[in-house]
């Protein structure tokens, strides 16, 4: 059971955190399932970024990006060669960390 290593984020994990999750299972839903709320306002459909995250370690071993995905992400904040869609990257034997961005585009959010 592969483990994600949650770099610290000062909203969403203070302290940084190790969660283990099932491969085949995306790292939002992983993230999600442990209580580490990432932004996800398309409720995981690949359709914003606001769960964009940063692969520090193990990109390598996820699923590739597929078209759709790499389209999104253009237009994510703090874009870098390492990023993906927590949607989207499926874990699969390896463990990843993982540094979620200090910004998310998210216009309901920007709304309220």
């Amino acid at each position: 059971m592969p483990i994600i290593t949650i770099l610290p984020h000062p909203e969403y994990c203070p302290l940084g955190a190790q969660v283990s999750a099932s491969a085949g299972t995306s790292i939002c839903e992983a993230l999600l399932e442990n209580k580490v709320n990432i932004e996800h306002a398309c409720d995981m459909s690949c359709a914003c970024t606001t769960c964009h995250v940063v692969v520090r370690q193990g990109l390598a071993s996820l699923n590739e990006a597929d078209e759709s995905e790499e389209d999104l992400l253009d237009r994510a904040w703090g874009l870098e060669p390492n990023s993906r869609l927590a949607c989207q990257a499926i874990l699969a034997q390896q463990d990843v960390t993982i540094e979620i961005p200090k910004y998310s585009i998210n216009h309901a959010k920007e709304n309220h």
